[in-house]
């Protein structure tokens, strides 16, 4: 799954495709380079990020996902938890929904139901505004598993298949560095749960404390390794910023695991 910012200020490529076209041209070399699914987006959720309108978010998206849909028939996803600017992307071909609140707005749930839409339920501790303020755990693999185990139950009880259901424990949203190792040490209990499990690691804050690199961009190595362990361990989407490289990375696991 390629990352595909819309936005100002995502952490890692903030600006860089706000512009509309920009973001086209950049999302069809995502496909090009291999990327199975691209997951747009008009709302950073970097920690301490402040919410952005429904209104503004559909300004930002809809044309893009509109080119896209248009250009390629790779699926487009749509990163949101909120209502109108998922329905408003599914009208415009978008056809995942990829929510950081696990549904948490009913409506969601009930939309992707009778679209017949795959979602991705996410866990995270607070809010982008607050979840990287000491965040807490007694014990956070059990815990982030119960959680995503709940939401995935109560996703079914809307009608989402569960063949349509990703779980996806959230690596960075309200986790310390050790807590998003524990996490990746234990994503095989994730990957035995029942569900399809995504993981997102890419150029995170966790890598650049581990590696000592700053730049989001400057991570792709220490992404790549947390990619090999998740293909490994059988996790059936990463999410990433650089396609082309973990696509290689990715094909190498799979070769190995004889998959």
């Amino acid at each position: 799954m390629g990352v595909l910012n819309v936005t100002p200020d995502s952490f890692s490529d903030g600006g860089e495709f706000f512009d509309p076209d920009m973001a086209v041209k950049h999302g069809l070399k995502m496909t090009a380079d291999g990327a199975a699914i691209i997951d747009v987006g008009g709302e950073s959720t970097r920690p301490g990020s402040a919410s952005v309108s429904e209104d503004e978010q559909i300004r930002r998206v809809v044309p893009v996902i509109e080119a896209l849909c248009e250009k390629t028939d790779v699926p487009i996803s749509i990163d949101t938890y909120k209502f109108e600017v998922a329905k408003a992307v599914l009208d415009a071909g978008a056809g995942i929904i990829n929510d950081i609140t696990a549904l948490s707005d009913e409506r969601m749930g009930e939309l992707a139901a009778e679209r017949q839409v795959p979602v991705v339920l996410m866990h995270m501790q607070g809010t982008p505004a607050t979840m990287q303020v000491e965040p807490e755990y007694g014990d956070v693999v059990g815990e982030v598993l119960e959680f995503l185990l709940d939401r995935a139950k109560r996703a079914e009880r809307f009608g989402i298949s569960k063949d349509m259901i990703f779980i996806d424990p959230g690596i960075g949203f309200g986790k310390t560095t050790e807590h998003n190792l524990s996490l990746l040490r234990n994503i095989d209990k994730f990957v035995a749960a029942g569900y399809r499990v995504l993981v997102g690691t890419s150029r995170k804050r966790f890598i650049g404390n581990i590696t000592g690199k700053e730049k989001p961009a400057e991570r792709i190595f220490g992404t790549a390794a947390t990619v090999a362990l998740c293909a490994a361990a059988g996790v059936s989407i990463v999410r990433v910023h650089d396609v082309a490289e973990m696509v290689d990375v990715v094909k190498v696991a799979n070769a190995v695991n004889d998959v």
